[in-house]
């Protein structure tokens, strides 16, 4: 099954496990209200969702991030598997997604990894930010390294 924006849904273990009905079943709310990927293609049509993309890449390798491989695409992803746990100056945690609405995302191998090191840059945006962080295999000790409002 796939979705609006065109994920493979039957490999998302949200749908596995029944937190999800799909974006198609729901008419573009999987996770009980409008996702704004749905909607924005519903709006302005699959080839301006693309653009979008397109735009958003651009922005993201215009940045020149030390170490961070080109991005070639953008992913729908749900927040539950992005919204990773940043610890602030002050030693205060905090996430700053959404576990449940979609986001355009990324992981990118650092230029750098080795069999010692392993490191990656985590991409998530939506209409309203673009976050660009680094982190750890699975997630550890990310630390964010750009944030704009959009």
């Amino acid at each position: 099954m796939k979705g609006i924006c065109e994920a493979n849904c039957e490999e998302c273990e949200l749908l596995k496990i029944k937190k999800c009905q799909g974006c198609k079943n729901t008419k573009g709310c999987p996770f009980g209200k409008k996702c704004w990927i749905a909607k924005y293609i519903e709006i302005g049509g699959k080839e301006n969702f693309e653009k979008l993309k397109e735009d958003l890449i651009n922005e993201i390798n215009f940045l020149n991030i030390d170490g961070m491989k080109k991005v070639e695409e953008l992913y729908p992803l749900n927040g539950t598997f992005i919204n990773l746990e940043y610890v602030l100056p002050n030693k205060t945690k905090v996430r700053f997604l959404k576990d449940n609405e979609a986001y355009l995302g990324s992981q990118i191998d650092c230029k750098f990894n080795d069999n010692e090191i392993k490191k990656y840059f985590g991409i998530a945006a939506n209409m309203n930010f673009l976050l660009i962080c680094e982190y750890e295999e699975n997630g550890k000790n990310p630390e964010i390294l750009f944030y704009k409002k959009r």
